[in-house]
């Protein structure tokens, strides 16, 4: 790839991010347009605000010549205008044409950045020039441009190339004549077929020798016209816009996220060095003078202090809120709660919470589907709300919040909470063994989240056949998690996520079942308790022992892995879950604590249920890293194919 097709590249990249950012403030600022509709008070900055989003990526859209976001930003800049200017009032029309139009702009920008063909703009142009009146709507894209601070009279253009930089002319160096010549009225980079290029509107007195000088130099000029127009002015701000605001690149330095996967694996290395370099310590610990080891130890310790706050430091690097996924689902909300007839409110909580960059790409599609199963399965209504004595309009309400190495995320809703019986009856239908008597809310989720379940004898927008749910536990499974549900007729569902704050590298707790060593990541672990074999009792084919005032069923890992146990005083348990549904994973003993790197198990070859991958702890043996959750749900010989 030449130098130049890297330029473009990089330029390319660093457009899709900031379309992003816009994106995301776009979205921000339209919920709280929402409270100014049907003429209300609207917030005169989130107008100006989101005025400049659109300007913003009106421009930066040109520049990539891009026209069709271009042309959907232009319409929606034009309808905001006559709203600041107080010739229209927001209507829930108006607000619904901005939703779409934004929608229609994610979706033409996202097919520019896979190489997709641009999808049809048609709807969304035509609600935006619905609402927007006559004296208002959108003027076509204008062909020249005016100064705004002064009468620009040339066109300066630089096209950059290796052996100028080399003599040290660049894009900065030629803002800086322009400057020193006159008024700079105006720039803005052109991407064209032969590379990148800069245009500039000056306002100055060029003599023939300046010029010539400066054409030395790839910097050719051209005179404009007396009103300061330019053939190229589509690029250029209008004056009744003002000065474009974009996010300052001073504070920011955008990375790919691919660049700090492999920094995180080279850190991952790092890690395992340093494991090995202490098991070499310790057999050399005997044959060192006391004195002589001290400053060693120290040492030893020091390095791994500062190799933990070098890894802390890059997933802090890699976490991004988790607005992300909420800001996404006001809008969803609204679109489903017309369409289904319900009167839904949408609370938010916890939106600045931080998470890795890629579990927030992970868990957008299972957050939105649990909302839309909220709104077309959940709420009743406004009519059946009042009818079981609630206030006509439900709460649909998303929340998160870090506890240590954990995020947890809730989505609750105020509505009828799920039938149990209904969703039982449709399980044993459908061939589901369960046993007889009541089903609690772990049951219950198990059922709903089988391959293939569903209440609905038909499909909607909302929901597809069910499977979703399904989609749902698959992913969180993947992710090491875990899904929890709490349901009650008639008061509502709450479902909660908890997912570890990154994947890569985590804090694990050491086991020893037999002569077998196993890793599990502190993160899925509630406590640790020990267990007398004298109080442990069988109830049919499980074990249980006494626990908090109940009891807790126990699984012993040596029955999961077909394992001969040492016998003990002791069952060293890990307690996994909370509440009823809480289960114990007993080891023979545990042998301490350790920051573990995550090498997953991609191979289908060697894929176990129940493992999440392996890692090394320096000793030069590998170590199965165990998904403790998954293992404690299915219960002894519950997890196919795990036994060797």
């Amino acid at each position: 790839m030449t130098s130049d097709e890297d330029f473009l590249a990089g330029f390319m990249d660093d457009y899709f991010a900031e379309c992003d950012e816009h994106l995301s403030a776009m979205r921000r600022l339209l919920l709280v347009l929402d409270d100014g509709l049907n003429g209300g008070e609207l917030d005169p900055s989130c107008l100006d605000d989101l005025f400049r989003t659109f300007h913003s990526i009106k421009g930066i859209s040109g520049m990539v010549e891009l026209r069709e976001a271009e042309m959907l930003a232009h319409h929606m800049e034009s309808y905001l205008r006559v709203l600041r200017q107080r010739e229209a009032v927001l209507t829930k029309d108006g607000l619904d044409a901005l939703i779409n139009g934004v929608d229609a702009l994610e979706r033409t920008i996202a097919a520019r950045r896979s190489g997709e063909s641009t999808p049809e703009n048609d709807r969304a142009l035509g609600l935006l020039s619905a609402v927007t009146p006559a004296s208002g709507a959108a003027r076509p894209m204008p062909a020249a441009a005016s100064a705004s601070r002064a009468a620009a009279n040339w066109k300066v253009t630089f096209v950059p190339s290796s052996s100028l930089v080399s003599r040290g002319v660049n894009v900065d160096s030629v803002r800086g004549r322009l400057r020193a010549a006159g008024t700079l009225v105006d720039a803005a980079p052109q991407v064209r077929p032969e590379g990148v290029a800069f245009e500039f509107l000056l306002a100055a007195e060029l003599p023939e020798a300046v010029r010539e000088q400066w054409r030395e130099d790839g910097i050719s000029t051209e005179p404009l016209g007396p009103s300061g127009d330019t053939p190229r002015g589509d690029v250029l701000r209008r004056p009744e816009e003002g000065p474009a605001r974009t996010i300052q690149p001073s504070h920011v330095v955008r990375v790919d996220l691919t660049r700090l996967d492999e920094l995180m694996r080279m850190i991952g290395d790092l890690v395992i060095t340093r494991a090995r370099m202490d098991e070499t310590l310790k057999g050399l610990e005997r044959h060192v003078p006391a004195v002589e080891w001290r400053p060693v130890q120290e040492n030893s310790a020091t390095l791994e202090r500062q190799l933990r706050d070098l890894r802390e430091g890059v997933v802090r690097l890699r976490l991004v809120p988790v607005s992300e996924i909420f800001s996404r689902v006001p809008f969803v909300v609204r679109d489903l709660a017309r369409e289904f007839g319900k009167d839904v409110r949408v609370e938010l909580r916890g939106q600045h919470t931080e998470i890795d960059k890629f579990l927030i790409e992970r868990m957008l599609d299972p957050v939105v589907h649990l909302v839309r199963n909220a709104v077309s399965h959940g709420f009743e209504t406004p009519a059946e709300r009042q009818a079981a004595g609630k206030p006509p309009q439900g709460t649909l309400t998303l929340a998160a919040a870090g506890a240590g190495d954990i995020v947890v995320i809730e989505v609750s809703d105020d509505g009828r909470g799920i039938d149990a019986a209904r969703v039982v009856a449709r399980a044993r239908a459908a061939g589901i063994a369960l046993a007889d008597g009541a089903v609690d809310d772990s049951t219950l989720l198990r059922i709903i989240c089988s391959p293939g379940f569903s209440t609905r004898d038909e499909s909607d927008r909302a929901s597809g056949r069910g499977v979703g749910m399904a989609v749902v536990q698959t992913t969180i499974d993947e992710l090491n998690g875990t899904l929890s549900l709490d349901t009650t007729p008639g008061q509502g569902t709450r479902f909660t996520i908890e997912l570890p704050l990154t994947l890569s590298i985590t804090d694990a707790l050491l086991a020893v079942v037999g002569d077998r060593r196993f890793a599990v990541p502190q993160a899925s672990v509630r406590e640790v308790v020990e267990v007398t074999p004298g109080v442990l009792r069988r109830v049919g084919r499980h074990e249980v022992a006494p626990f908090r005032g109940g009891m807790l069923p126990i699984v012993r890992l040596s029955d999961i892995f077909g394992i001969a146990a040492r016998p003990g005083r002791a069952l060293h348990v890990f307690v996994i879950g909370s509440g009823s549904d809480a289960v114990g994973l007993a080891v023979d003993r545990i042998t301490g604590q350790r920051e573990i790197v995550v090498r997953s198990m991609t191979d289908a070859l060697v894929d176990v249920p129940g493992v999440l991958g392996a890692t090394d702890l320096g000793d030069g043996r590998v170590v199965l890293i165990l998904d403790a959750a998954a293992i404690a749900r299915s219960g002894p010989g519950g997890l196919v194919g795990a036994q060797s």
